[in-house]
């Protein structure tokens, strides 16, 4: 069922609000039965979105524009040199596993890192991708999702080469106490070609960890 996958990677970064306007029109799509799921890539002009879980004092400094999504999670930043990706998948073919589908995504973006050289991971009690940032642990990736009549909305996003400044407006995810970190500031080089293809190198091992027993 890979090939019936659609992939899109846009050149150009989209205003948030007309990328959930799209989004949101491909999944009633895909409901309603005459749509092609899709994985789509793209960037972001800098915005913060707030999650059904988002606390207003963890939004400190709205110096970009604010969004209310439907999406799990908090606070969280969207901005040039962050690759976002949008998984439309429809869980009535994958199986309707909301909390398989979210770990599956988690080591989708973990197992993509590897092939580029940075070993992350998952820390109980705190959503999104982790990884040794010096001494500390820091957060490199964010997970968010949603699901309407069994197709997923949202999906992650992946800190190649942001301006990290712009996440200090807000409490990550609700974590105070730790940071953030991307592929440009481990040292390693920040190219949106390579983690695009380390993501599709690992798609099909995504897929097939939709139907597995966690």
């Amino acid at each position: 069922m890979i090939d019936s996958v659609e992939w899109r990677i846009e050149p150009e970064p989209i205003d948030y609000a007309v990328a959930a306007e799209m989004m949101a029109a491909r999944v009633a799509d895909i409901a309603a039965g005459h749509g092609s799921e899709l994985i789509w890539l793209l960037e972001h002009p800098a915005v913060y979105t707030a999650g059904t879980s988002a606390d207003p004092a963890e939004l400190i400094d709205p110096r970009f524009p604010v969004h209310v999504t439907g999406r799990g999670g908090r606070y969280t930043y969207h901005g040039p040199g962050q690759r976002i990706g949008y998984v439309m998948l429809d869980l009535n073919r994958r199986g309707r596993d909301v909390r398989g589908f979210v770990h599956a995504i988690e080591q989708w973006v973990i197992a993509a890192l590897a092939r580029l050289g940075i070993a992350s991971f998952t820390a109980p009690g705190r959503v999104g991708i982790w990884t040794r940032d010096g001494a500390h642990e820091a957060k490199i990736g964010a997970i968010g999702v949603r699901v309407k009549r069994w197709v997923t909305l949202h999906g992650f996003a992946v800190n190649v080469m942001p301006d990290l400044g712009h996440f200090d407006g807000i409490i990550p995810c609700g974590l105070p106490d730790f940071g953030v970190t991307s592929i440009e500031k481990l040292g390693k080089t920040p190219d949106f070609a390579a983690l695009d293809a380390a993501l599709s190198l690992e798609f099909a091992a995504f897929l097939d960890r939709l139907s597995l027993p966690l």
